[in-house]
């Protein structure tokens, strides 16, 4: 009896060996431990972690650690970089330019010269029926045309060594293919002809005070010779200077320049690295002087350093893809340019599809005045534009992004398109060339351009690559292929076509022998490039873009696209997803082009 009281006793005194458990296991089913206020007493063994936290930003900065470590950016942190990289612009903006724009529906809205306003129907726009102005051009033509002679608000540095600037800035965005490059061009040749008159009135009066001078010298001193003073020349002395990032685009405005002069007279002139150097001399140097020149930023300042005159008498500046021109590549030689015209400047404008945030930073902090022109639809690619998505990763591809991308190009090569001919000469396509099919596709880098062109070569794909290391002359010759758009035929062709076609069908057709075994893709004509071709080049013959890879930022999504739907015309592009790639992105891009919504 003893020993029974003494072991009960001891038994209510000592713990028992699961008390720091919340509860007993069950043998069927294992419970799981949940933290409580209490789950930290009566521990019998310290719970050291294997792995160390990871130290907040805070602590690291406290510590004087913070540069030392690396940081690692997460996929979701690169989306939402991808997403951020555009300036966003408020809809209630959008909603007010859009009610602003409503009331212009014609060019004859605007002030325009006569012979300006005549070259927009014979030159610039012929051959539509129905020429309306977009709205960049009923934004930005009114705002450029008005008189330089208003009151100017002057841009004080914050470094007191740089000049203040005396002249009107503005800012043209507007989704691509929206005519942006003709929306600068007709103000800067009104202003060139319309300077023109005064220049000759002024050298008319000055004409007849030298030759009333000159009567009273031979009167006072008959028989003194004086040497007479040469006569001052214009050459290479333009009033307005277009700058383009690439030789591409140089030769594209300076086309539509030349186009524009046909009506209106004035002299304009291109120069980019592609040209010989007797070209670039008989284009400045030209006896019957420059009005509008188009160049590239390193050309025309490594010719300003020599001739510090070329510079002086510019009225215009325009800086065409201003968020190229204002990267880290072009921003010293762009910001010498325009240190240097400002003297006589009196309008700098800066065109762009896009406002990178680094380019609206820029602008801020270096044109704080500047006016911004920006288009209800800015950063949205139109909705006639079409995205499909293909995964790679699924049957029949494996994971092969380029026999994806030739089985896409297959397909469409294939495919007929009932549209293609009604929308544009309706039952004249019997007597027509078949049309050829144009499509562009799109890498990242610009080694994979030459592999990718040779893959699809060997699938029996007529493609060809184009990049900075393809030679500048066949540069302007695969360009062409895919810029130019076909007339529709004369009366005479149409006669011609039809004859031919009867003479073929009396003659006996034979099948010719097969030398090739590879099984060819006709009518189809493929470009495959990087961002080369993307910005400014206008794409109208071209209806579809593979985009082989997922672009960096949505800015390169809006160019890649923005080759389509130029012009009203519709478009298709599809987009190749892999394992590896942001399938989540893609969906969001192509929601927003479905809802027309900016992509933001």
């Amino acid at each position: 009896m003893a020993t029974v009281r003494l072991r009960r006793k001891a038994a209510r005194m000592a713990l028992s060996p699961t008390v720091s458990k919340p509860s007993l296991p069950s043998p069927n089913k294992p419970r799981r431990e949940r933290p409580g206020p209490f789950a930290s007493m009566n521990q019998t063994q310290a719970r050291i972690r294997d792995t160390p936290r990871t130290r907040s930003q805070a602590a690291l900065k406290r510590s004087g650690e913070e540069g030392k470590t690396e940081k690692k950016e997460s996929p979701l942190y690169k989306a939402l970089k991808m997403q951020t990289t555009l300036t966003p612009v408020p809809y209630g903006r959008r909603s007010a330019i859009k009610a602003r724009l409503a009331d212009i529906t014609s060019f004859d809205h605007f002030p325009l010269l006569p012979a300006v306003r005549q070259s927009i129907f014979a030159q610039a726009l012929a051959g539509l029926t129905d020429v309306t102005p977009t709205p960049i051009q009923r934004l930005a033509i009114p705002e450029l045309l008005l008189d330089e002679s208003k009151k100017k608000k002057k841009v004080k540095k914050a470094n007191e060594d740089e000049e203040e600037y005396d002249f009107d800035q503005y800012l043209l965005a507007a989704e691509t293919g929206s005519g942006k490059t003709l929306a600068y061009l007709l103000p800067i040749v009104d202003a060139v002809k319309r300077a023109e008159v005064i220049d000759m009135q002024e050298e008319k009066a000055l004409e007849e005070q030298k030759a009333r001078e000159r009567e009273e010298r031979m009167k006072n001193k008959a028989f003194d010779l004086e040497p007479e003073e040469p006569p001052m020349t214009n050459a290479a002395r333009p009033r307005a200077i277009i700058l383009v990032p690439t030789s591409e685009l140089v030769s594209q405005v300076g086309s539509q320049l030349k186009e524009l002069a046909h009506t209106v007279k004035y002299r304009s002139g291109e120069i980019s690295s592609t040209f010989t150097p007797r070209r670039i001399k008989n284009t400045l140097f030209h006896p019957a002087g420059i009005d509008i020149l188009v160049s590239t930023p390193h050309l025309l300042g490594s010719v300003a350093r020599t001739n510090p005159n070329i510079l002086s008498r510019v009225t215009h500046l325009v800086l065409d893809e201003a968020d190229s021109l204002m990267d880290r590549s072009f921003i010293p030689t762009t910001s010498e340019i325009i240190a240097k015209v400002a003297p006589s400047l009196k309008k700098l404008i800066l065109c762009s599809a896009t406002i990178p945030r680094s380019l609206d930073n820029q602008l801020r902090k270096r044109f704080p005045d500047m006016q911004r022109l920006t288009t209800p639809n800015l950063h949205a690619i139109p909705r006639r534009v079409q995205l499909g998505v293909v995964d790679i990763e699924k049957e029949p591809y494996r994971g092969n992004r380029n026999l994806a991308c030739a089985d896409v190009i297959w397909s469409i090569g294939k495919a007929g398109d009932r549209h293609e001919h009604t929308e544009t000469w309706g039952p004249l396509n019997a007597y027509m060339e078949p049309k050829v099919k144009k499509i562009i596709v799109f890498v990242n880098e610009r080694e994979e351009a030459d592999e990718v062109a040779r893959f699809l070569q060997s699938k029996g794909i007529d493609a060809v690559s184009l990049s900075r290391d393809t030679d500048s002359r066949k540069q302007q010759e695969t360009l062409s292929q895919f810029t130019e758009v076909k007339l529709p035929p004369t009366a005479e062709e149409i006669m011609i076509n039809k004859k031919k076609n009867r003479a073929a069908g009396s003659i006996p057709f034979e099948f010719p022998e097969r030398q090739e075994p590879i099984r060819r893709l006709p009518d189809t004509k493929v470009l495959v490039t990087t961002d080369i071709a993307s910005r400014g080049i206008d794409t109208l013959a071209v209806k579809t873009v593979v985009l082989y890879h997922v672009p960096h930022t949505t800015i390169d999504f809006i160019h890649r696209l923005g080759r389509l739907g130029r012009m009203g015309k519709r478009g298709r592009g599809v987009v190749l997803v892999g394992k590896k790639d942001r399938k989540d992105v893609v969906r969001e891009v192509r929601e927003g082009m479905f809802r027309g919504q900016a992509l933001i």
